[in-house]
Order: C-alpha cells, then sequence, then structure tokens
C-alpha cells in the first residue's frame, strides 16, 4: 500500500493553502526535524501525521504527545521512561515515548511548554540519538523523526531565555507555517459542506441540503479565532440543530444565554476603552445602576474580567504569551485567570 493512501486527507483550494501542501511534501521525505507553527485549530496535528505518512517511516510507529498535558516530572518520564525505583511509586521499568516511536515519528505538541531540562534531552536525541531512562545509568539508541508543532513565537522565547536556542536550532531545520482560516476564504464554504455532510451521514440522513445565502455570507464573513475546529463545531451545532436538516440558524458561541453562569441577572455593561497606546483604559466608563434594584458586585467584576481576557485573547490571536504581554502580567498569572473563568478551550 503507497504512503499516500495511509496519509490524512486535507481539504483546500487556496493557493495559501495548496502552497503549504506543497512545502508538507517536499519535506516529508527527508530524515529531518521539522517544526510546525500555527493558531490553535489550524491542524497542525494533521500536519505531523502527513509529514510521518508521507515519508519512508510510514509503516513505522507514529505517537503523540501533548507536552501541555503533563507536569515537568512526568512529562520528562513519559518522554524517556524510567527505571524500576527511579521515583516513588515506579515500581517497573517503562519504555518512554521515545523509545517506542524508534523507527518512527514522535510528535511533541504544545512543545514551548516543555522545561529547560527536557529540551537538554530532546537536544541531545537530535545530535547523537541517545538518552537514558529516569533512573538509568546506560544510554540508549533510538532513531526517531522528531516533529514539533507550537502556537507560540520560539525565536522570541528563545531570546528571552524561555527557550533553548540551541533546541530551536535542530529543530528549525525547516519550519511550516500553518495559515489561519481566515485568510482561507476560497476554503471556508468548502470545508463547511464537507463537514455538514459528514455530520448528516453520521445521523444517518442522506442527502443535505445546503445553505442558503445568508448562511454563506455569515460564514465568510465571521473571522474564525478558532479557525477549522472551530467551522467544523458551528457546522456540524447547526446540522443536528436544524430539522430536515434545512439550516435555518448558525450559533458561533455556544455559551452564548440569558442564564450564564458568569452573570446573574441583567449586569450593566461596560466596554474598554482603548487608549492612544493601545492598551486598556486603568478604569472604563462606569455603569448606570440607578435603575437597579440591586448589583451583584462580585459577578460584575468577574464578568468585567472576562470580557477585557477575551478581548485580549482575540487582539493577541490567542497566542497566550502575547496576550500577557498586554495585559503587564506573567504568563502564569493569565494562564491562572484563563483557567478560573474556563477559558482554556
Amino acid at each position: 500500500m503507497p504512503p499516500e493512501m495511509s496519509a490524512p486527507r486535507m481539504i483546500g483550494e487556496s493557493a495559501v493553502f495548496l502552497e503549504m501542501q506543497e512545502h508538507v511534501s517536499l519535506v516529508a521525505p527527508l530524515n529531518k526535524p521539522v517544526l510546525i507553527v500555527g493558531e490553535r485549530g489550524t491542524g497542525k496535528e494533521l500536519i505531523a501525521a502527513r509529514l510521518h505518512f508521507l515519508s519512508k517511516r510510514w509503516e513505522q510507529n507514529f505517537l503523540k504527545i501533548n507536552c501541555a498535558a503533563f507536569t515537568d516530572s512526568l512529562l520528562e518520564a513519559q518522554l524517556f521512561g524510567h527505571e524500576a525505583g527511579a521515583f516513588t511509586g515506579a515500581t517497573g521499568q517503562r519504555k518512554g515515548y521515545f523509545e517506542r516511536a524508534d523507527g518512527g515519528t514522535l510528535f511533541l505538541d504544545e512543545l514551548a511548554n516543555t522545561p529547560m531540562a527536557v529540551q537538554e534531552k530532546i537536544l541531545r536525541i537530535i545530535e547523537y540519538g541517545e538518552f537514558e531512562r529516569l533512573g538509568g545509568s546506560h544510554p540508549l539508541k533510538v532513531d526517531v523523526r522528531i516533529v514539533a508543532a507550537t502556537n507560540e513565537d520560539l525565536p522570541s522565547l528563545a531570546r528571552k531565555g524561555k527557550f533553548r536556542e540551541d533546541l530551536l536550532d535542530r529543530l528549525a531545520f525547516d519550519v511550516i507555517t500553518l495559515p489561519p482560516l481566515r485568510v482561507r476564504a476560497e476554503d471556508v464554504m468548502i470545508l463547511a459542506q464537507h463537514f455538514a455532510v459528514g455530520m448528516v451521514k453520521e445521523m444517518g440522513g442522506d442527502y443535505f441540503h445546503g445553505f442558503n445565502g445568508n448562511m454563506e455570507r455569515m460564514l465568510l464573513t465571521h473571522t474564525w479565532p478558532g479557525n477549522v475546529r472551530e467551522l467544523k463545531n458551528v457546522v456540524e451545532r447547526a446540522v443536528y440543530q436544524s430539522p430536515e436538516r434545512q439550516i435555518s440558524r448558525l450559533v458561533f458561541n455556544p455559551f452564548e444565554s440569558p442564564y450564564r453562569l458568569a452573570q446573574s441577572g441583567p449586569i450593566p455593561s461596560v466596554t474598554p476603552v482603548p487608549n492612544e497606546d493601545n492598551s486598556l483604559l486603568d478604569s472604563a466608563a462606569s455603569p448606570d445602576i440607578s435603575d437597579a434594584e440591586t448589583l451583584d458586585f462580585i459577578k460584575y467584576i468577574q464578568s468585567y474580567e472576562i470580557d477585557i481576557l477575551k478581548q485580549a485573547m482575540k487582539r493577541s490571536q490567542f497566542n497566550q504569551r502575547k496576550a500577557a504581554e498586554f495585559l503587564q502580567m506573567s504568563y502564569h498569572q493569565l494562564r491562572g485567570y484563563l483557567r478560573k473563568y474556563d477559558l482554556l478551550g
């Protein structure tokens, strides 16, 4: 079976999409690391899989790990494995992702979240093809192609000492930057039709009636901060909520409701005003509460903070580090606020 038959299908006809696909096809056969850069929802994992299945390693393992999903110590154990007794609870020997991916490809998603100690070990694998399990004393040899992905500006992080420059040099043999959906206007309706037909089939239907002109205009004018993943959710949601599969409405934000948990009854609206330096004013216009019987102060402040966070994330193209810099707080402080208000998704 030729490797093309196993490569994941990607849909699009826009010039920027086709150019990116050609880039993938050129670098895929090489036994070199590749760095994939793109906003959330642009398909970084699909590109990583395509790089693997279009390479000579296509019959070997393709493993993937989200580096942001583990604590620093657990990530190290997951990647490199451990010997029995290496730490509390390590009752036996365990092979890590690198060892299990030997001969194949390992996809490191959210690479910017890896601690320096782990970055150093990854660098050694790229340079020498060897590592040691946690608690081990003998180096192990592996042949693994590393494909990494991030939505962060790694050169900027490297200049600030938050990412190893030598590792960035090794990983950036070639960098594939994925175009966001907002610059792929020609692909929006092609993708929307594909997702709609797929949802109809999933629900046991036979025919999709299509989008009317108003629906098309709404899809084409939306900015798609969540990119293809967001488009898929919007379309599939519309199909299942529409009788006879005749789409009557599009819901872009499923959280919108008069009963949202972040609000308690009507809360005075406050729109932050930009300063001349494009920062938000320290104080916004005061809400008119003259006609309110009561005001839940805590929930009002929470609603205001959520609004500021959403605006900052949108302004920063959903890059958390840029949003943190814009809000003049640390990356971890921003993550704490996003986690507090369930805005990490």
